[in-house]
């Protein structure tokens, strides 16, 4: 470490580090901001465990940012780079459909090195390839076998996330994969038609892998969804669309980390679509169907287009929508899903839009937490990606809405047999006097050796959710379920369809039957901020 603090030195850009102690790391923090200052604070368990997890060495830190001169915090992570005069053309990953290949598919997590910007290389992870994987096309009625193999050197997992099988082929933490090793499931693929997204779930790891690019999608597709006309020609008029918002100094990806991460999450000063900043896609002078998917550890994006243009939102987490729904503007938190249609048939450049990320937290003094506002990163939209409608529309291409989607059955209200609260804790700031943990639901910490809710087989369940100092997005494992009250109220248009990942503040009634058997190994529920998740933010329940 000592000669990890002399690059630090010489370095102009403020690094903040912890220093060590002879005695066990309890009573007191010192933080030495820039080798020129120190501040002492008090500082119980729970947030010295925060601040240790902050300051792990992690792979990112190893061979990127130490490289560079230390390990680099968000706060001093907004030094800007040299970017291209061009936009580059959007990445379209491979497609593995599995048709294709005798119903299996090959997954290989790896470590690897991208260039995200000229002359800049970054340590990264990804699915058979550097970063990022490839887009997995599964049928309804078939069963696949995925091999998926980790030539990492850390533990690693797959989660299938919204993708309806058994416990015991969740990909969860309890389906760790050793480096080395290969696991070997075969999915049973029964639901609908939907944009899915699978990524690590490593134990106390996700926010790291998912952060340096072990995340694709996954669609499902059905005789249904294909009789319906919709823009189908991929990477042409039906186009993946994986955002995330990644730290980079000097065009270089780093890992902020610290105390404020684990509270907030990581959120980025570049926001990426499938792994390129600031792309251009290409599209025909038709209607387009894009298939949104949030990746970021934690940002939340309010999404519009630049010309103010309305668009047709199609589908959900869990499929699509009865009937499509006119928007100018869309919100999607970490782990949620959408899909619109877009008409570019008046040939006219566009750009996707996000406005500034409103979700955010931020201390004052150690004291109260708050909404943060603005910052200089967030003054303004920011462009997500460029669409320039030159190409001719596709044999398959439509400027023809349809007018029914989907119909789907959903669970009668009555047939409840049990509700459940749950509270998304968060306890930090003016509490510090306490030992309680910071990242909790229902005052737990997560336990991967505890069941914390016993579901019965095919039983439908209300359960109330609600946040604490921020908005949530809030995954359950295993089901798809529907809002039935937002704040006590019907809830709004945005509420509706199948969801698997719902923004919590207010108290939120869901409404969930539980078909997936969990007896094996049990599903998760928990944050997907995913630093709150590896923090603890998450609870287990068994369907039996």
């Amino acid at each position: 470490m000592s000669s990890q603090r002399g690059r630090a030195q010489k370095r102009s850009v403020r690094v903040l580090r912890i220093l060590p102690s002879r005695a066990p790391f309890k009573g007191r923090a010192a933080l030495r901001l820039g080798g020129s200052h120190r501040i002492e604070k008090s500082a119980f368990a729970s947030v010295s465990r925060l601040l240790r997890r902050g300051f792990e060495m992690t792979f990112l830190s190893r061979r990127t940012v130490l490289a560079g001169g230390g390990l680099l915090l968000g706060a001093a992570c907004t030094r800007r780079f040299a970017t291209p005069d061009q936009a580059g053309t959007l990445p379209i990953p491979r497609l593995l459909d599995a048709r294709d290949h005798g119903q299996r598919i090959g997954l290989r997590a790896q470590e690897g090195e991208t260039t995200f910007f000229p002359g800049r290389r970054s340590a990264t992870m990804g699915y058979n390839g550097s970063y990022l994987g490839p887009t997995l096309r599964v049928h309804r009625g078939d069963d696949v076998t995925v091999t998926v193999s980790n030539n990492l050197s850390a533990d690693t997992t797959v989660h299938w996330h919204g993708l309806l099988v058994p416990g015991e082929l969740d990909g969860s933490p309890h389906q760790t994969i050793s480096p080395g090793e290969t696991w070997r499931p075969t999915l049973p693929i029964r639901q609908p038609a939907a944009t899915l997204f699978y990524h690590s779930h490593a134990h106390g790891r996700t926010a790291e892998q998912v952060y340096a690019g072990l995340a694709g999608l996954l669609f499902v597709t059905d005789e249904e969804e294909q009789g319906l006309g919709l823009p189908s020609d991929y990477g042409v008029d039906d186009l993946p669309i994986l955002i995330q918002d990644r730290q980079f100094v000097d065009g270089r990806l780093v890992l902020p980390a610290g105390m404020m991460v684990a509270l907030d999450g990581r959120r980025g000063n570049v926001i990426l679509v499938n792994g390129a900043y600031n792309p251009r896609a290409d599209v025909p002078r038709s209607l387009v169907r894009l298939r949104l998917v949030n990746g970021s550890n934690a940002r939340t994006y309010d999404l519009s287009f630049s010309d103010g243009r309305a668009f047709y939102w199609i589908g959900t987490e869990g499929g699509l929508l009865e009937k499509s729904v006119e928007l100018q503007s869309l919100t999607l938190a970490s782990g949620q899903r959408a899909e619109i249609l877009v008409d570019f048939s008046d040939g006219k450049p566009v750009s996707l839009v996000s406005a500034p990320d409103q979700s955010t937290l931020r201390v004052h003094g150690m004291g109260m937490m708050h909404r943060h506002e603005a910052s200089e990163n967030n003054a303004g939209n920011e462009t997500v990606l460029t669409f320039s409608p030159r190409l001719a529309s596709s044999k398959r291409g439509s400027t023809t809405l349809p007018l029914l989607l989907a119909s789907r059955a959903v669970p009668d209200p009555a047939t409840v047999v049990a509700r459940r609260r749950l509270v998304l804790n968060m306890r930090l700031g003016g509490m510090m006097d306490s030992d309680e943990e910071p990242l909790t639901i229902n005052h737990r910490r997560f336990d991967i050796d505890r069941i914390d809710e016993e579901v019965e087989l095919g039983a439908v369940e209300i359960w109330k959710v609600s946040g604490q100092k921020m908005a949530h997005p809030f995954h359950i494992h295993g089901v798809h379920f529907d809002v039935l009250r937002r704040d006590g109220e019907e809830p709004d248009l945005l509420d509706q369809g199948p969801r698997d990942t719902i923004v919590v503040d207010e108290p939120v009634e869901l409404l969930i039957r539980f078909d997936q058997p969990a007896s094996k190994a049990p599903f998760l529920f928990h944050c997907h901020i995913l630093e709150h998740e590896d923090e603890g933010m998450m609870g287990q329940f068994s369907v039996t």
